[in-house]
């Protein structure tokens, strides 16, 4: 069985690792070190991100780039998008254009508000690209429990490729062309999995909970839409499927970062206290500018930002939130036949 790539030691980066390792495929997986990939050899577990697991003994770590591009055909790619670019620049290096890239980093680059698909365009000669996303929580799937993603890509091989290579019997993944519309929906689930764990660690109750995420899907479809994307992308798995599921779980990043913040911890504290990148943090900032440039209002998002760099209290920010006014909060603002279908954005 050919011998797939996997760019990343994190979390998911091993859950994938090992579902593919699982199926009887060798699996090349790139750590940042030699000494985290030596470790991850003579155990077979990562002992930072998925503590007492034991993965796949076709996993070979690696801190060879080179090497995973050159024995390769398909490459996943999971790395914080703070890192994306730098390593995605390396790759660049050894790729020579017949590769299959997919990126699986919910995240956007700050300064240009790229995706990663888009990085992986700029920094490399592959062409067949695609992103993974839906609600994946690394520890559930390491764990075998049944779970779903979605695949989109603009190219039927790399749909088709993954799908034979992650499809399994707890796993199943879906195919989509909207690219931009999929990515979108990773990013922006996470600002609103901060909201949710505020909410939860001041119990005011599943009303508020059920309001937000919902008021959340609004806000995100009218957003894609604005940016070009299918606003129904976000009825599916890589939208309302992951929304929910980051919003409503403790295994969720940003839902603790959230939950911490709740708790009286700062901004600070409560990220570094959770040990991994909650990409909702940056995303909060990045988005709030973009939203002010095209127009959009969303509401929830500016009051996060409000509360963690404006220095305003949480009870002003829900307070203000509760006093928009009506004209401003529409429930859903797609019409058929007057929206951005899938593919209009150059992504």
């Amino acid at each position: 069985m050919e011998t797939i790539g996997i760019i990343g030691g994190g979390s998911f980066g091993s859950a994938l690792a090992d579902m593919i390792g699982t199926k009887g495929h060798p699996v090349l997986q790139w750590f940042r070190t030699g000494e985290g990939a030596d470790r991850f050899n003579a155990s077979l577990e990562n002992a930072k991100y998925l503590p007492g697991i034991s993965l796949s003994a076709n996993i070979i770590a690696t801190a060879d780039l080179e090497r995973v591009a050159r024995h390769c055909k398909l490459i996943i790619v999971s790395v914080p998008s703070q890192h994306f670019r730098q390593v995605a620049g390396m790759l660049g290096d050894w790729v020579d254009g017949s590769q299959l890239l997919v990126s699986t980093t919910k995240g956007i680059e700050a300064h240009s508000f790229k995706l990663m698909t888009e990085v992986l365009r700029e920094e490399t000669c592959c062409l067949k690209i695609g992103a993974l996303s839906g609600p994946n929580l690394a520890k559930e799937i390491a764990a075998k429990k049944p779970s779903g993603s979605v695949i989109a890509s603009r190219y039927e091989e790399v749909t088709q490729k993954v799908q034979e290579v992650l499809s399994g019997p707890y796993f199943r993944v879906y195919s989509n062309t909207d690219v931009y519309g999929v990515e979108l929906g990773g990013v922006l689930k996470n600002v609103y999995a901060i909201a949710t764990g505020l909410v939860a660690s001041l119990k005011m109750g599943d009303n508020t909970i059920g309001m937000i995420i919902t008021r959340a899907l609004a806000e995100m479809s009218r957003f894609a839409e604005r940016m070009g994307s299918n606003p129904l992308t976000f009825l599916g798995l890589a939208g309302v499927g992951d929304l929910v599921t980051t919003c409503t779980s403790p295994l969720s990043r940003n839902y603790r970062v959230g939950l911490m913040i709740g708790q009286g911890s700062s901004l600070e504290a409560a990220v570094a206290a959770i040990g991994e990148v909650a990409e909702g943090v940056n995303t909060i900032r990045i988005v709030k500018e973009k939203a002010a440039q095209i127009g959009i209002r969303m509401h929830i998002l500016e009051g996060l930002h409000a509360l963690l760099f404006e220095g305003r209290d949480l009870p002003a920010v829900i307070k203000q939130l509760m006093n928009v006014p009506q004209m401003e909060d529409v429930e859903f603002a797609y019409r058929p036949g007057t929206n951005a279908g899938a593919g209009s954005n150059p992504a």
